[in-house]
């Protein structure tokens, strides 16, 4: 942390080490062309393939993601058609993606971002461009709420 002058001390910095981001150990990857129900971990360490994590509660092509440090999270996509349907798992344990609960409106196409509490699905497709933008806490469950 800088002191008043702007000068940085290491023995404070060491200290507040605890507050730092941690990097991913994981990434996940889940859905994609041919509405796809798959999840893939890719480990950030290694240098080897993906593999199985398990699998998104319905097939869907082009799900917008985001997450955080304990939780990764999926909105819409196209499931058969714009889906309103948002999934999500738990990163310590490996397994299928569970109900999260839904969107204000079924998109497809749309864009996902987060910070270490909120994350959001905003724009898309439906059968024109939409203007929404939904927000959820990561942490808990419930349906979206418009921004």
């Amino acid at each position: 942390m800088p002191n008043y002058q702007g000068v940085w001390s290491l023995s404070t910095q060491m200290q507040n080490t605890s507050g730092w981001p941690v990097a991913p150990t994981i990434a996940l990857f889940g859905g994609g062309n041919g509405n796809s129900n798959v999840i893939q971990q890719l480990l950030m360490g290694s240098s080897g393939n993906a593999t199985d994590f398990g699998d998104l509660t319905s097939g869907g092509e082009t799900p917008a993601a985001c997450g955080s440090t304990t939780r990764g999270v999926w909105f819409g996509g196209e499931r058969g058609s714009a889906s309103n349907i948002i999934d999500y798992v738990t990163f310590s344990s490996a397994g299928n993606a569970s109900d999260f609960g839904d969107l204000t409106a079924a998109t497809r196409l749309n864009a996902g971002h987060s910070s270490s509490t909120r994350g959001i699905s905003g724009g898309g497709i439906v059968s024109s461009r939409v203007n929404t933008i939904d927000y959820i806490t990561i942490d808990s469950t419930g349906n979206a709420q418009d921004f």
